[in-house]
């Protein structure tokens, strides 16, 4: 039930603002500091802040009515939200700096594969099915 109940927050989050990045990239410019110049620019926020996210959060959603992809739901998240958390703080340290945007990334993707890796700790009782 909690993994269930994770994956629906993790669909609200993730698939709208997929989306919404998707649709209008340039929002990121003002919001995170990434523009682009060219039309291929355009399309490589698209793909990365968009339907990357979007498909996420797809996942998560679909999972919500396909018990059997629960568990591979919860793998997907940990492991990406992880990455982006790892990538993240590694550029701050590289960087030197730690913007709002980036300060409020890490405070969903932290916890997301945080609770990801708990609920697949625990994994062999019944509460994750």
């Amino acid at each position: 039930m909690a993994a269930r109940i994770f994956l629906g927050l993790s669909a609200l989050v993730w698939l709208p603002y997929g989306i919404y990045c998707f649709l209008v990239p340039t929002s990121l410019g003002a919001a995170a500091g990434v523009a682009f110049s060219t039309p291929t620019g355009s399309t490589e926020l698209r793909a990365m802040y968009g339907g990357l996210e979007a498909a996420l959060g797809a996942l998560c959603a679909i999972a919500l009515l396909r018990p059997a992809l629960v568990r591979p739901a919860v793998v997907a998240l940990g492991f990406l939200a992880a990455g982006l958390a790892s990538a993240r703080a590694a550029g701050v340290a590289l960087d030197g700096e730690l913007s709002s945007y980036t300060a409020m990334a890490l405070a969903l993707e932290v916890p997301t594969a945080a609770i990801a890796f708990f609920l697949l700790a625990r994994e062999g009782s019944p509460r994750m099915r």
